[in-house]
């Protein structure tokens, strides 16, 4: 078993290893996975943020952070902000709040965060 563990180490993308990584950290944590999210009912998921960028919305600028879990991604909708101090790239969030379904892309606006 260990040498089995060894050889995929160094023979597995790392891409592949981290993406696994990543969903064995949230399943930990007890989140939904991003997959699973219903649309329209509340849920927590957690991730890895992947893109946070500023997008101008009726008149006014919300920010709109990417979590990806390893498996699916959710974009959080943070109306009339255009930072969020300790959000960036990389960083590890959980997100609470009701899912949305916009075409083929899962949101969740003004979400309760948490900073892990």
């Amino acid at each position: 078993m260990a040498l089995r563990k060894f050889v995929e180490k160094y023979t597995k993308p790392v891409e592949e290893l981290d993406r696994r990584d990543l969903q064995a950290f949230c399943s930990r944590l007890g989140t939904t996975p991003i997959a699973d999210a219903a649309p329209r009912h509340a849920a927590k998921v957690a991730g890895e943020v992947r893109s946070v960028r500023i997008v101008p919305r009726a008149g006014a600028d919300a920010l709109e952070v990417t979590v990806n879990d390893g498996g699916a991604s959710v974009t959080g909708v943070f109306l009339g902000r255009r930072k969020i101090t300790g959000i960036s790239p990389g960083r590890k969030v959980m997100l609470e709040g009701v899912v949305v379904q916009r075409e083929r892309e899962k949101q969740i606006f003004n979400p309760v965060y948490t900073l892990l």
